[in-house]
This record gives C-alpha cells, sequence and structure tokens, in this order.
C-alpha cells in the first residue's frame, strides 16, 4: 500500500510498558514501527546498494544536509530529482537539519538569534545555516521526512544555557515551519537537556505548532544511560499518539530498547555499519571482532540465528580474511550483517508489542546480547 500522505497509524500499545506498534505510511510504502533507520550520510550507505537495503528489509533512509550541502551540493540532487531518485532507493527518506553540526562542529561555529555560522570541515571556507535556509536546503533534497533546524544541546550544560537554548529552538522550529512550503512531513524537535520541566515545555509548545511528528534530541550525546532514559521520559508523555516520535543518533541495544519501553517509534545510528568496517559484528552469541586470530580457520556460520546474505554464504574465516585483506566486500557484507540484526530485533519487539510481552523480550534480549 502506498499513500499520497504522510501519516502514522498506531495500532496497539504494550499493556505494561510504553512500547508502541504502529505503521507509517508514506508515498514511497507503509513501514512498522518500531524502527531501525540506516544512516546513508552521503546519499549512500557505506558500500551498500539500495538492493542491499532492500534484502535486509530497510525501511526509512537517512540522509545529512550539512554534508550533502557541502557535496555535491542540494541543487544537484533536486536537479536529479531529489534524493530517492538521485540514491535508486524507492523506500522513504529523511534527512536531519544539520542542526546537529551545531554540537559536532562546535570549535567551527558561531550561534545567534538568526542561525548559525560554520566553518567547511573540508576545506574551511564560511557556511551559514538558518531555519529558514535549512528548510529551503531540504526541500531541495526532497526526503520524505525533514527535521526543523535546532541546537543539539551540549551535556552537561547550566540551566540558564539550556533554558536559553530551548527558547532559540522554539523560534526556529516556528521560522522553520513558517516558511515550508513542500508536501514534505516536517517533524518538530524537543530539546531541554536532562531538565524535566523544559523537556515538557519544548514538547508541549512544539505541539501547539502541530507538527507531522517529533524527535527527541539532545540525547545519547555522552550522557550517562540513566539520564538518557530521563530524557526519553521527560519527553514522550506530552507528545500526541498519534504522530510518530524518533530518538536520533541511538544504535546500541540498550538504548534501542529503552526507547522503545519509553513510546518512541524511530531511530537512527552509523554505529552499525561504522563499527562493521572495523570488523566488529552484533551476533546472538554475543560480539565478535572478526580481525582476531581464532577465527583465521573458524568455518562457521557468523551467527546462526541471523537470516541476511553474509550469513546464508559465508563463513567467519572467509569473512576474517576479507578484513584482513582490506577487501570492500568484507565492508559490505559485515555491514550488511549488523544492519539486519538490529533491523531483526525490531522485527522481535513489533511482534511482543502486538502481544503485550515486550517487557519480557526486553529482559531476554538485554540479558542475551547486553549493550553492544
Amino acid at each position: 500500500m502506498v499513500s499520497d500522505k504522510f501519516y502514522f497509524e498506531l495500532i496497539h500499545k504494550d499493556k505494561h510498558t510504553g512500547a508502541r506498534y504502529g505503521i507509517l505510511h508514506t508515498k514511497h510504502g507503509d513501514f512498522e514501527t518500531p524502527m531501525f533507520m540506516p544512516v546513508g550520510t552521503l546519499a549512500t550507505v557505506k558500500s551498500l546498494s539500495p538492493d542491499e537495503l532492500k534484502s535486509i528489509k530497510s525501511g526509512v533512509v537517512l540522509s545529512n544536509t550539512y554534508h550533502l550541502t557541502i557535496r555535491p551540493g542540494t541543487n544537484i540532487v533536486k536537479k536529479a530529482g531529489g534524493l530517492a531518485k538521485f540514491m535508486n532507493y524507492d523506500g522513504p527518506t529523511l534527512t536531519d537539519s544539520g542542526g546537529f553540526q551545531v554540537f559536532s562542529l562546535s570549535e567551527f561555529r558561531e550561534i545567534n538569534e538568526e542561525g548559525v555560522t560554520f566553518k567547511n570541515h573540508l576545506n574551511g571556507d564560511k557556511l551559514f545555516f538558518s531555519p529558514e535556509i535549512s528548510i529551503r536546503k531540504q526541500e531541495e533534497i526532497g526526503a520524505d521526512i525533514i527535521m526543523s533546524f535546532d541546537e543539539c544541546i551540549p551535556y552537561p550544560s547550566s540551566y540558564e544555557y539550556i533554558k536559553n537554548s530551548v527558547e532559540r529552538t522554539l523560534r526556529w522550529a516556528k521560522r522553520g515551519k513558517n516558511v515550508k512550503s513542500s508536501d514534505q512531513a516536517l517533524f518538530g524537535i524537543v530539546q531541554g537537556s536532562n531538565i524535566k520541566e523544559l523537556r515538557k515545555y519544548c514538547a508541549e509548545e512544539l505541539v501547539k505548532m502541530d507538527f507531522d511528528g517529533y524527535a527527541i534530541g539532545g540525547a545519547s550525546i555522552g550522557e550517562p544511560k540513566e539520564e538518557f532514559i530521563k530524557m526519553i521520559q521527560y519527553s514522550t508523555p506530552y507528545l500526541p499518539s498519534n504522530k510518530p516520535r524518533y530518538v536520533m543518533g541511538i544504535g546500541t541495544v540498550d538504548y534501542i530498547f529503552e526507547a522503545i519501553e519509553n513510546g518512541v517509534d524511530m531511530f537512527d545510528c552509523v554505529l552499525p555499519t561504522r563499527i562493521a568496517r572495523h570488523g566488529t559484528l552484533m551476533t546472538s552469541s554475543g560480539k565478535v571482532n572478526i580481525k582476531n586470530e581464532k577465527y583465521k580457520e573458524d568455518f562457521s556460520t557468523l551467527d546462526d540465528e541471523c537470516d541476511c546474505y553474509t550469513c546464508k554464504n559465508f563463513n567467519k574465516a572467509y569473512l576474517r580474511h576479507l578484513y584482513v585483506c582490506d577487501e570492500i566486500l568484507g565492508k559490505r557484507l559485515l555491514s550488511i550483517h549488523n544492519l539486519r540484526f538490529l533491523i531483526k530485533l525490531c522485527e522481535g519487539a513489533r511482534e511482543a508489542i502486538k502481544n503485550d510481552t515486550y517487557k519480557e523480550y526486553k529482559e531476554k534480549i538485554l540479558k542475551k546480547y547486553g549493550s553492544f
């Protein structure tokens, strides 16, 4: 089924937790949630083809507005027919706003009310992003889902800094929404660090603006796990049940499952593909460092419980050989597995939610896999 209109359908909520099972309807297909979304920063999930993404049952794929602005330029993506056509991916796509670079490029930027001045991390050229510019660039990129321009607040920060930043993020959200002219779904981003009343305030003010969905920003940026959980719990109760909820930048099993339990539907991270390219695999028997000598003559399957192309066709000895020789095929096969591993865990979470057994499923998974 394909819908001309983006909307979220809440099907069932687990009776014992805040976990939700739903369907995200987009013009590029309908996809079940909770879902893990692969990251394709530069209009590509590193080393993987669109067909390989489909084979692991990927739904939404992300790209990065800041990086696509630098290379190849958002005007080029627009001329190509938009992000999905440019990268030949026929599923839904999402772009971030560039706001995370306010945080990650902190030594190269200056924030004021109008927006943020950056230094291009490649050549040092000055760049300026405002809420209006961010929306315009995301409209040129043409993803199904776009994000409000915000500041990812550093952790820890003073109460005064957090409050002022939240107020500015809300003003930026309104400015961005006012200039949007496309039919793309626009998400507001809840900030407030670990301050309960500021998270609540930010969420409630964004809901008044009536966004198509809501992200929870400023989490998983180095704070202790218990603070991460609080950030989610301080945000989701104030978000409408009929809109999708998205936590940005989480890719470990424990963080994903905590987010799901607290009512989050979508999440993304570069972690599974990044660690795969460095030889670390998430498996049903725990973490595997394929570079280890012990796998040199290990002809067993990487993961007997995985149904991905890698596990169906190759053994550990061969995967280690590819990694040691720095073969591109090795990076591809390892990335396929790690992404499929997380996507499959989310499939299990969806079934557990339908059966009101999410708590038991989460405890079983965390006991077996830990945090990765």
